[in-house]
């Protein structure tokens, strides 16, 4: 029997101009971003194209999001399909997709559950509940949190009061007290701050809004013992640096023995462009939530939940040249810190990359895009790579012959 696949779409004009946009948003949006004057009209593969046709090799996939690209075929026509099918029911019903993709996660993490939600910092949220709900369980005012210096966690109030980062925090406050942030591998640091009234402990395995940092193996368990020590959830965010990026399904997994967290949450990449968080955990966590203690209305849909399983099942078949290109393209990042001795250093895994400059560096963002290439700036001066999946290495060469001409401008006069 033959099967018809779907037609392509057809590629249809902008409907405004750069100018017309920009007026509009300045007109109506809150102003809340500080957008770049590029608006954006279609893409295909890692590459991106504007209103006016130019193309962009888009090596910042939507902050980590668009992990195959754009317009990849098969996420392509799962969309299509199920849009014909069932977009959203409430958690009410049961769909075909939600049990599938819980089971999918936990046989990938190593963990039980899943609970489903639209982002990262909902997912974060949730985890920030389980915690609470553990400790109070435990004893009264057993209801702190550690976390790290230089971390970022979200943007709601929650996920605010645990991010290390006074810029993000300083116009909110007071957040939610109970909150002892360490510095990042900090043994001792780390000691002091956990203990009797600790309820969880939230690391990001590899900081990427504090500059794509790694925690060390050696933290990593020191907080594994301390957990188990205290009775408190190990939370690791892996909303950024998991999911594939880092060319296993979790960084966690990159340790061996592989280190389990009682909890991890994950979004970005997860749907390939359509909202969806995750958080996974263990049992013990699980117990912390009872029915009615949280819910999502959106969460865990039909659309999302099918086009995360296809994911999966393409993710599978990229890791292995996530490790490969992810290499490649350190290594010839590498290579530039010769022509360019204000590079400090260039660190990262899998496809999550940081360059680190000796100066300010978010201007050359502009740069890039006179050149095609799309990246941005994180911690003030460190350039930062997430490039999808399907990044090759000839897409790497090109890269670096548009990064060369950005570096050449340097420090910003």
């Amino acid at each position: 029997m033959s099967i018809t696949l779907p037609s392509e779409p057809e590629v249809s004009a902008p409907t405004a101009s750069l100018e017309e946009l920009m007026g509009l948003e300045r007109e109506y949006l809150l102003q809340t971003y500080a957008r770049y004057p590029l608006a954006l009209h279609r893409g295909k593969g890692c590459y991106a194209y504007d209103t006016q046709g130019n193309r962009y090799l888009d090596l910042i996939s939507g902050i980590g999001v668009n992990a195959l690209g754009y317009a990849h075929p098969r996420i392509t026509k799962v969309i299509r399909q199920q849009a014909g099918l069932l977009l959203h029911t409430s958690n009410l019903y049961y769909h075909e997709f939600q049990g599938r993709l819980a089971e999918r996660l936990a046989k990938v993490s190593g963990l039980s559950r899943s609970f489903f939600c639209n982002s990262g910092t909902e997912a974060m949220e949730g985890a920030l509940k389980m915690i609470r709900a553990h400790g109070n369980s435990l004893q009264a005012g057993k209801h702190e949190v550690v976390a790290l210096d230089n971390s970022f966690h979200g943007r709601t109030f929650g996920s605010l009061s645990i991010t290390g980062q006074p810029k993000y925090r300083s116009d909110f406050e007071p957040l939610l007290p109970g909150v002892r942030f360490v510095q990042r591998n900090d043994l001792a640091g780390l000691e002091a701050a956990v203990g009797e009234h600790t309820a969880g402990i939230v690391l990001e395995f590899i900081q990427g809004e504090g500059g794509i940092l790694p925690i060390s193996e050696q933290f990593a368990r020191r907080a594994r013992e301390l957990a188990d020590r205290h009775n408190a959830l190990l939370v690791f965010d892996e909303i950024q640096c998991g999911v594939g990026r880092p060319g296993a399904y979790f960084a966690y997994q990159l340790l061996d023995p592989v280190l389990l967290p009682d909890i991890v949450i994950a979004a970005k990449p997860m749907a390939c462009g359509i909202p969806l968080g995750v958080i996974v955990v263990n049992d013990k966590a699980a117990a912390a939530i009872k029915r009615g203690m949280h819910g999502s209305t959106y969460g865990g849909g039909p659309l999302a939940c099918r086009v995360a399983l296809e994911f999966f099942d393409i993710l599978e078949e990229l890791l292995p040249s996530i490790n490969s290109v992810g290499g490649y393209f350190r290594m010839r990042l590498t290579e530039l810190m010769r022509e360019f001795p204000f590079i400090k250093e260039v660190r990262g895994q899998g496809l999550m990359i940081g360059v680190e400059t000796d100066f300010p560096c978010k201007h050359l963002v502009l740069e890039g895009i006179k050149e095609g290439i799309l990246f941005n700036v994180t911690h003030e001066n460190v350039i930062r790579f997430l490039p999808p999946y399907i990044l090759t290495e000839q897409d790497v060469d090109r890269a670096i012959t548009a990064l060369v001409r950005v570096l050449k401008i340097g420090p910003a006069e």
